[in-house]
């Protein structure tokens, strides 16, 4: 599979380059991921492997996880998540990922729910204009004209129509970034960057999708 591995984002910093330049960077602790189960076509008809990461107290864990947790041979874990592969999962069941699968300058995807704003109007939620300032207006946060409708007895706002909501809470992918520094021996990984959710949220790193192009000669 591709490179991939769960954290928890620390925080953010700055370090400075040899030359002097600042970078800002995103501190993820990786800890050791441990497989869980792999997923075949035969038996799931897909192909993916389960990792897990993170420590938690044995009675913190309900019946069927820790039926899976000793099927596996492994210590309960607090955070599972799956990875879908194209073809078979090169790693056995207890295979432990450390952060030096990634390397310096290596570009990677990093998924996380993002914070949570609660309900938002236009402006905030969309980067919609003000309505004018003036004193006899009567829109000046308003989200304006809805646009067109579908028309007869069921008439409603087209789906998708931007309009005032729930904000942030939602999967989020930040792709290429780049990974500025790793720190084997405190499990860290500097991201330079800005990543989704908040301190202590979980995230996934994994192998960018979108790989550096090559300059044809």
């Amino acid at each position: 599979m591709g490179k991939t591995i769960l954290g928890i984002k620390l925080g953010m910093t700055q370090i400075f380059t040899a030359e002097g330049r600042v970078i800002p960077v995103t501190v993820v602790e990786t800890g050791k991921n441990v497989v869980i189960r792999n997923k075949t076509v035969d038996t799931d008809g897909y192909f993916g492997v389960q990792i897990g990461f993170g420590e938690v107290k044995e009675n913190k864990v309900n019946k069927p996880d820790a039926g899976q947790f000793k099927k596996a041979g492994v210590n309960p874990v607090k955070f599972i998540r799956e990875i879908r592969l194209d073809s078979e999962s090169e790693y056995k069941v207890g295979d432990v990922i450390g952060v030096d699968v990634f390397a310096e300058g290596e570009l990677v995807d990093v998924i996380g729910t993002s914070k949570g704003k609660g309900f938002a109007g236009s402006i905030k939620r969309h980067n919609f204009a003000r309505g004018p300032m003036g004193h006899g207006s009567k829109s000046h946060r308003e989200p304006g004209s809805t646009g067109a409708m579908l028309s007869g007895p069921g008439g409603r706002v087209l789906k998708g129509k931007k309009l005032p909501g729930r904000m942030g809470g939602t999967r989020t992918t930040i792709q290429r970034l780049t990974v500025v520094k790793v720190d084997a021996d405190r499990n860290l990984l500097l991201i330079k960057g800005a990543i989704p959710g908040p301190s202590k949220g979980l995230v996934v790193v994994r192998q960018t999708v979108k790989p550096a192009k090559t300059r044809k000669k």
